[in-house]
């Protein structure tokens, strides 16, 4: 045990590259966010009227992971509270992420979490949801405010539980008498609106804002600017920032992917006992965050979603290139050997478009003349994650 404390006495006399590792994490919140003014300008015109006690229309906010929607509206809300704080206006915010587990899975689990959040404790199963609304609904309305209910990544939460809990949360508003509640959605799905129930999108009355990818140029300076108050000076060699920055370019310009490429090309530099954290750190850093994120991805997917990826994973080694169709014959049988449900093509189809979207596969579209269209997909995944990726999907779905 000897050698293991004097690692860990060598380790604290060592200098670290890091002054601040903070500001290179997903939950830091810069001062200033940049190259995102005009967004922010227009989430504020939306929402001002709530500092007036009037109720906004509910604002959608859309963009790919990365493109700072999260951080923007945190930022907005942040100066908000502050003003409804200096004057006396009785504002307040709710923020959850819809991907966290037992936090939104079921409506009832969603509810009780904002009765939580509004000060009051619920069991976290037991009672009737519609007992748990009633409850809500009265808390709520005790606290005479406006309450402004950021549900992120909410495209989650109506794939988890369906979207009747919008309905329900915009006719809450008809039910209280001292409260309003506004809804403010965040999602990497552009086209998530357009999959509503029709009663559901017309009582959402919502505003949409798109949030566009960052340029290679934009996530250079974003990073040059998170470096400088994340490492010493000198220990990030030049063309790091910008190798990094091209990288994360290349994924639809996902600045947050970008940072945490050079946090763990930082602490890769750090273990190896180097002096600086060089290009080289930083593609191992990118092996190691593209196999993290894809696992992540996969593990983290219905039953359903984990069997899609299977059939590709099994068909891949076959042949670079396949199709929607070939997918399905696969997928099928392993519903059946799994004594699963089977979705329709068309489900499946869109859950293609998601593995796309998370960068698994490249999913390209091709029109067969009368015969429809369909899917020409490839695998876009290094094959050093295939092989771990297909035992934890095997585990999962017990086939192994």
């Amino acid at each position: 045990m000897m050698g293991i404390t004097n690692f860990f006495e060598n380790f604290l006399k060592k200098d670290s590259f890091f002054i601040n590792k903070k500001v290179l994490l997903p939950t830091y919140v810069p001062e200033a966010v940049i190259y995102r003014e005009e967004q922010i300008q227009e989430a504020a015109n939306i929402l001002a009227p709530a500092l007036r006690m009037e109720k906004p229309s509910s604002l959608f906010i859309y963009g790919k992971t990365g493109t700072g929607k999260t951080l923007s509206v945190k930022h907005v809300l942040t100066s908000m509270c502050d003003v409804a704080k200096n004057n006396q206006i009785r504002l307040k915010t709710v923020y959850i992420n819809c991907k966290l587990k037992r936090v939104a899975d079921t409506e009832y689990r969603l509810i009780a979490q904002l009765i939580n959040e509004l000060g009051e404790d619920i069991p976290p199963t037991g009672l009737p949801t519609d007992e748990v609304y009633t409850i809500f609904y009265a808390l709520l309305d005790k606290k005479s405010c406006l309450l402004l209910l950021v549900l992120d990544e909410i495209d989650q939460l109506t794939k988890k539980i369906g979207d009747e809990v919008l309905y329900n949360l915009t006719r809450i508003n008809t039910e209280l008498k001292n409260s309003q509640i506004c809804l403010i959605g965040i999602s990497n799905n552009l086209v998530f609106s357009e999959n509503l129930d029709p009663r559901v999108k017309s009582s959402l009355s919502e505003e949409e804002i798109i949030f566009p990818p960052y340029n290679a140029l934009q996530i250079q300076d974003i990073l040059r600017k998170r470096a400088v108050l994340a490492f010493k000076e000198g220990t990030l060699k030049t063309g790091v920032v910008e190798k990094c920055a091209a990288f994360a370019a290349r994924e639809h310009g996902d600045v947050r992917r970008a940072i945490d490429l050079l946090r763990v090309a930082g602490e890769i530099a750090e273990r190896s006992g180097s002096d600086t954290i060089e290009i080289m750190h930083l593609d191992e850093a990118e092996k190691k965050v593209e196999a993290d994120k894809v696992i992540n991805a996969a593990t983290n997917q219905p039953k359903q979603f984990q069997a899609v990826l299977y059939s590709i994973l099994l068909l891949s080694p076959q042949r670079k290139q396949f199709f929607t169709g070939e997918v399905y014959d696969i997928y099928t049988n392993i519903c059946q050997r799994g004594n699963s449900n089977v979705l329709t093509q068309r489900r499946v189809s869109d859950i293609l478009a998601e593995l796309d979207m998370l960068g698994i596969i490249n999913a390209k579209i091709i029109s067969k003349g009368r015969y429809g269209r369909t899917r020409e997909i490839a695998l876009a995944i290094d094959e050093t994650i295939v092989l771990k990726l297909k035992e934890i999907l095997e585990k999962s779905l017990g086939l192994g």
